[in-house]
């Protein structure tokens, strides 16, 4: 064995290189989803609680969280305004990195802070991508004006208060961020802050168009792409020109599959729960998360489904409205049949509306 000593001529000597240490790790730190403690993790959820829950006001703050090593939601400690849960700290990766020429980043929000609300974007309700050469994550959401601009500093909006709401995060390698990048492509996003350099552009065409304010060629109007996260966890990103939430049934395993569908039925153009095809798309009236939490729908902006067969366990959130206003705007969802997730989502349908 060898042992090696260093020789400090004074006290300030060793306290540059404890400096320098530091800064190196932080540095190297990789880009990834953080949990409640801050250390990184393949992936999570979290349910923000409405400020009503069947007419008992709360805080609109509150939150159930959900990754790996949970095996059903449990209420944090924390609250989503505060940097110190996982949304605060994963985020606060881009608010402290932002001015790197070695990473990229991308946020965009049909509905995005400080700038009007154009509605000839998709409906693609929040993301924030951030990676560098080596890994980093995709965090979807359904809240509008978030986040912040990156100068801005975390903050949640207080517009997001009111409602129910989803963030699911997924730590990705690098590898998969070209693929990720063509994925845009048939959002139409609106873009509102983002920075690709040029060492990376080539890998991610599409992310750098976007980025200038251009609009990327499509050759069809639907796409569906398996994605592997950074512990082998497959997700599936399905994407289309049109905001119809019966077509990706198609995609996720033809006829076979009936959905239970959340999703804000405040529209005046909401559509019913639909028993034409073969298995039905019936709309979730209510939601009881532990504790219980139970709010009804209207009370819940989140959007996402699940198999109304157990043997499925498919899972999908993302930003599709089952509302025949916005069929003509893009839109997307990431699912899965990991069964944690669905099991957790099973079980916050408490209710549903029959053909």
């Amino acid at each position: 064995k060898f042992r090696c000593f260093i020789h400090f001529e004074s006290q300030t000597e060793m306290l540059m290189l404890f400096r320098l240490c530091v800064c190196v790790s932080f540095s190297e730190a990789a880009i990834s989803c953080l949990n409640e403690d801050g250390q990184p993790v393949d992936w999570f959820i979290i349910y923000k609680l409405p400020i009503y829950k069947m007419a008992v006001k709360g805080s609109g703050v509150d939150y159930m969280y959900l990754d790996p090593s949970v095996m059903d939601f449990q209420m944090s400690k924390h609250t989503v305004n505060s940097s110190k849960g996982a949304l605060g700290r994963t985020l606060t990766q881009l608010y402290s990195r932002y001015t790197s020429t070695s990473l990229v980043y991308m946020l965009y929000d049909d509905a995005p802070p400080e700038l009007k609300y154009p509605s000839k974007y998709g409906h693609t309700k929040g993301t924030l991508l951030m990676f560098d050469q080596s890994q980093g994550f995709w965090l979807t959401h359904s809240v509008p004006h978030f986040p912040p601009f990156p100068e801005r500093n975390y903050s949640f909006p207080s517009t997001g208060k009111y409602y129910g709401q989803t963030l699911h995060c997924i730590t990705y390698n690098y590898t998969q961020f070209p693929q990720i990048s063509w994925q845009l492509a048939y959002l139409n996003p609106r873009m509102y802050n983002c920075y690709v350099p040029m060492a990376f552009r080539p890998d991610v065409a599409v992310m750098a168009q976007i980025c200038d304010g251009k609009t990327p060629a499509i050759i069809n109007r639907r796409s569906l792409q398996k994605l592997k996260s950074v512990r082998g966890q497959t997700f599936f990103k399905s994407n289309s020109m049109l905001n119809v939430l019966p077509r990706y049934l198609h995609w996720l395993g033809g006829s076979s599959i009936g959905l239970l569908v959340e999703s804000w039925l405040h529209q005046a153009h909401r559509l019913p729960s639909n028993c034409s095809l073969p298995r039905h798309v019936m709309n979730i009236d209510r939601v009881c998360l532990p504790g219980p939490q139970m709010f009804k729908s209207y009370e819940d902006h989140s959007k996402w489904c699940v198999s109304y067969a157990f043997k499925d366990q498919w899972t999908c959130l993302g930003n599709l409205n089952r509302d025949s206003g916005k069929a003509g705007r893009g839109g997307g969802l990431i699912c899965s049949q990991n069964s944690v997730i669905y099991k957790a989502f099973r079980q916050a349908m408490a209710g549903y509306k029959h053909c």
